[in-house]
Formats: C-alpha cells, structure tokens, sequence
C-alpha cells in the first residue's frame, strides 16, 4: 500500500493536482467489489437491485433531456439510437458476470484481476497509439507494479505455507 501510495504522490507531484478522478474511480469500485463479495444475496438478485435503484434517477434524467431538447434517444438516427441501446446489454453483460465472479473468487484475487485492463489499456496507449511515457509515469508504474508483486508473492507464500494452493473455492 505505501508504494502505490507513494506512486500516486509522484504523479500528484508531476501533475500538479491531486488524481481526483483516478482516487474515486479506484475507491468507489473496491467498495463495490466489496459489497458485491460480501451481501448476502445472489449476484443475480444484487444485479436486479442495482438496476431497479439506479433506474429510477435514470429515467428522471432521461425524461428531463427529452423535455430540454438534448436527448438522443428521440431525436437522432436510427443508427445512434441503436447504438444507445446496445450500450445496456455491452454494461450490464460485463458487471453480471463480475457479479458471479466476486462470489466465487477472494477478494484479493479481484483486487489483482483489476488491474488487468488498465495496463493493458495503457500498454495500447503507450505502444500502438504513442502516448507520451515519460519518466514520472515509468517511476509511478514500477512503483505500482513493484506494490502489486510483492502482495503476490506474499499471498502465494503463505498459501504455499498452508499446503495449499491459492484459487477460488469450488463453486
């Protein structure tokens, strides 16, 4: 935790401003993956929870863009409205099956998992599409990675101590 802590303190430093956004996002989805680990409710149920709760400020602001005149919904192509709605199955697919996966994995296993995407995220930046890399984000990232590596090898140390071998539980 203190190194990544101290790689967001170099990326803080280098840019000026405090990481806001990244510090929300980060923090906001482990308490997510939390709860969703920890209620005492199906992933199938938490999921129709999550919709019916988030549902109704939806439509209050989906229906307040109607009446403004800046929806997209009424107004546009058939293509962007398809587009649209295709966005519901390509955002609820991913997070119902998080939902099943949270139950069956431990929570330090989702932890490590989540940072599967944005490196490769940023390996595609960095490499294919030649966003700059200097030498604040290389210190942050081998920070970051340094952080992650020495958590893995102490939880598979003191698995291996165990007699076990670190995986999800049979479901």
């Amino acid at each position: 935790v203190l190194l990544a802590a101290i790689a967001v303190a170099v990326l803080t430093i280098d840019a000026g401003k405090l990481p806001w956004v990244s510090l929300v996002l980060a923090f906001s989805f482990a308490a997510y993956a939390f709860f969703r680990k920890t209620l005492p409710i199906g992933p199938s149920q938490g999921f129709l929870l999550e919709v019916l709760l988030l549902s109704v400020p939806a439509l209050g602001y989906i229906i307040l863009l109607i009446v403004t005149g800046q929806d997209h919904f009424v107004s546009s192509s058939l293509n962007d409205t398809a587009l649209l709605i295709g966005c519901g199955p390509v955002t609820a697919i991913p997070l119902l099956l998080f939902a099943f996966g949270a139950k069956l994995l431990r929570l330090s296993t989702i932890g490590i998992m989540q940072y599967i995407a944005p490196t490769i995220v940023f390996l595609i930046a960095v490499l294919i599409f030649g966003e700059p890399f200097g030498s604040t984000q290389a210190i942050a990232f081998g920070l970051i990675w340094t952080a992650l590596a020495i958590y893995s090898w102490s939880m598979f140390s003191s698995a291996r101590k165990a007699g076990a071998t670190p995986r999800a539980p049979a479901a």
